[in-house]
Order: C-alpha cells, then structure tokens, then sequence
C-alpha cells in the first residue's frame, strides 16, 4: 500500500495559505476548513512551512496573544518532513511516529501534489486488514 493509494482515494486537494497571513486568520482558516494543519506555499506552490494547531497554541502560549497579529511564517515549522506517492504506508507510519507529527504534504516534482493525515493512514490501514481478513475466510471456506 502506498501514498499513491491513499491520494487516490481521498483526493490531491489541499487547503493552502500564503506565508504572509496572519497566525489569527490561519487559525480561523484551520476551524473553518476543520482541519488540523495547514501547508504554507509560495506562488509557485512549492512547499514552505505548515502550520498545525499545535503550532498556534504554542506560539500564543510563549509570545502571548499578540502573534495572532503576526504574519504565519512566524510561526511555522519551516523544515517539513515531506513524503512521496511512492513511499509506503509503513514508511508513513514510521515517519510520523518518529516525528510526532499527524499531517504529513506529498511532495510531486518539488511541489505540493496533496495531504495525509494519520487518520487517512489509519483507515487505509484497517482497510487493508479488514481485506486480508476476509480473504483469509474465503480461502479457508474454499
């Protein structure tokens, strides 16, 4: 099972911002969208920070409320662990655990081709464990 796979079940869509708004505007985007992270590109969509609820409550707990008027590049993790449709969902799964991080950008060609977060992993996941299964009953039925 790979990235691809669970790109072309979910969809290649990604919600994005631009390094220049502002850590508020960010967070209302993140309620708004109901989502957890979200990645900051450039014009040309080339990945340059992601930004996690995490990050905001974090940033608003150290500097207090006034980095909500900040612009998101302050805020964000600027090194992001990227992955490829070709990586696998185990090589995903050790890459966020290793990481401690949920949200996960699919890099395509040095730009942003799409999203994963641990719960697309782990529903693919079970998925897969839920076919075995049955194919296990079948064969032993057979």
């Amino acid at each position: 099972m790979t990235v691809k796979a669970i790109l072309d079940q979910k969809g290649r869509d990604v919600f994005t911002v631009g390094p220049d708004i502002t850590v508020a505007d960010a967070g209302k985007e993140l309620s708004k969208q109901r989502i957890g992270a979200v990645v900051v590109v450039d014009a040309g969509n080339r990945i340059r920070g992601i930004v996690s609820e995490r990050d905001i409550v974090r940033a608003v707990a150290d500097k207090g409320p006034s980095v909500l008027n900040e612009a998101v590049s302050t805020v964000m993790t600027e090194n992001v662990s990227v992955c490829h449709e070709e990586d696998t969902v185990n090589q995903l799964m050790e890459m966020m655990t290793r990481g401690r991080f949920r949200h996960v950008p699919v890099e395509t060609d040095g730009k942003l081709g799409g999203m994963v977060s641990i719960g697309d992993v782990v529903r693919m996941r079970i998925e897969q464990v839920e076919r075995e299964a049955e194919e296990m009953k079948a064969y032993i039925a057979s």
